[in-house]
């Protein structure tokens, strides 16, 4: 493993200047790119065709000329959508960075992505809403049939339990709708392009301490480790908001997810302890209680295919899919398709019977009172530094000037003489 060193703000510091004009140009580029996206549909985009046919790894290798950011920028793509960027289209990632507010807006803790937290836990959302429909919630009945061919529409489920309702919304990843029988089918089209819809990996490694200990050194509990053979990618502290529980909640991302997967859970433990220990410089990290690791899935858009969205979105008759894995039905930072409805399928449903008005629909969630958003801002050079490839076309210009230059003094020379 290389040097550790602490930084502050969204991304780490490149003392290299030029890895930071790649860095800069990179997510420049990948920021301005994402304005010419419409929000509700990508596939409108001016270059959508060009972009989607194209892997993140090749708009990586295209933009970057420095094997630093080309490394970070595949960790960029394993952090936020748990794929590796050969996985994904382009269109689909530059789609989804932008819907969360751009490169530094979805990285960042403060002011970003990672800065806020349910007190009690966002689970409690579901839990409160199933308290308040009491026994009409039903558990662990998985639907394996939808028949939409009457009045109503039917649901079966795995233990052969029917359901009889006007409408049906699928909260699932859209590949386990492969595993439910559709009375009339699906269209052929959507089932071929559910197959290009590969699910993305990622173990949540939760580790508890006696105290956050990493605050005694002033770190915020948010790591960023490049090394390959770390098993852990980023980190967040997960201490709850009242300081109790101090935890340090580590990610095991993509290609590192499916290797370490295959490891007894005591020696994936006995790894990251070890890791965090060295990262940061403390035994103390060794000492962890009751570790728990979670594994989540997310579902990404294949090259090629995002383009075909609306018939995986827009599905026929009265079965609606919110088509994500997680963060459906949100502004922003949805995942797959919940921004893809110019309204979500639970209000088309409530308008359609008659509980919402069409002018009482609000899409948009509002702004937080307690925590508001800041503008991210950059600064002149930021906007107006070169990409490598600029400064050598100005080296270039710069030299051929000079050597013009050089050439007609010799030749005023030579003439005069």
């Amino acid at each position: 493993m290389g040097k550790t060193y602490p930084f502050r703000g969204a991304f780490p510091p490149v003392w290299n200047p030029i890895a930071y004009l790649d860095y800069n140009n990179l997510w420049r580029t990948m920021d301005n790119m994402g304005k010419e996206i419409p929000a509700d549909a990508p596939w409108e985009a001016p270059h959508a065709e060009e972009w989607d046919k194209m892997t993140m790894k090749d708009l990586i290798d295209k933009l970057c000329w420095t094997k630093t950011a080309r490394r970070f920028a595949s960790l960029f793509v394993n952090i936020n959508v748990t794929s590796e960027p050969h996985e994904v289209s382009a269109l689909w990632f530059l789609w989804y960075v932008k819907q969360c507010g751009g490169t530094t807006r979805i990285f960042s803790v403060t002011n970003g992505g990672q800065e806020r937290k349910f007190v009690g836990g966002s689970g409690q959302v579901s839990e409160r809403i199933m308290d308040r429909l009491g026994d009409r919630v039903k558990l662990r009945r998985p639907v394996t049939f939808v028949d939409q061919s009457g009045d109503n529409i039917i649901i079966e489920t795995l233990n052969h339990e029917l359901y009889e309702c006007r409408y049906v919304i699928s909260a699932i990843p859209p590949t386990l709708t492969a595993k439910i029988h559709f009375n009339p089918e699906l269209p052929p089209e959507r089932n071929q392009l559910i197959q290009r819809l590969p699910m993305g990996a990622i173990i949540k490694c939760m580790m508890y301490y006696k105290d956050a200990f990493w605050k005694k050194k002033d770190y915020c509990g948010c790591m960023i480790i490049e090394d390959e053979e770390a098993p852990i990618s980023i980190t967040l502290d997960d201490t709850k908001p009242d300081g109790s529980l101090p935890a340090i909640m580590g990610f095991i991302l993509a290609r590192k997810a499916d290797r370490l997967a295959k490891l007894h859970k005591e020696i994936r433990k006995k790894k990251i302890c070890e890791l965090y220990a060295k990262v940061l410089g403390s035994q103390e990290a060794l000492q962890v209680r009751n570790p728990q690791p979670v594994v989540v899935l997310l579902a990404s858009t294949a090259p090629g295919s995002l383009k075909d969205q609306k018939l995986q979105l827009r599905l026929p008759g009265r079965f609606q899919s919110l088509g994500g894995s997680r963060g459906a039905g949100l502004r922003r930072w949805s995942t797959f398709g919940a921004r893809l409805h110019n309204t979500p399928p639970f209000l088309q449903v409530l308008s359609a019977l008659g509980k919402v008005a069409k002018k009482d629909i609000r899409v948009q969630e509002p702004e937080s009172k307690d925590v508001p958003s800041v503008e991210i801002t950059h600064t002149f050079w930021e906007r107006n530094l070169p990409s490598v490839t600029g400064l050598l076309k100005i080296i270039g210009f710069s030299t051929s000037v000079t050597a013009l230059g050089i050439v007609a003094y010799k030749f005023r020379l030579l003439t005069r003489s």
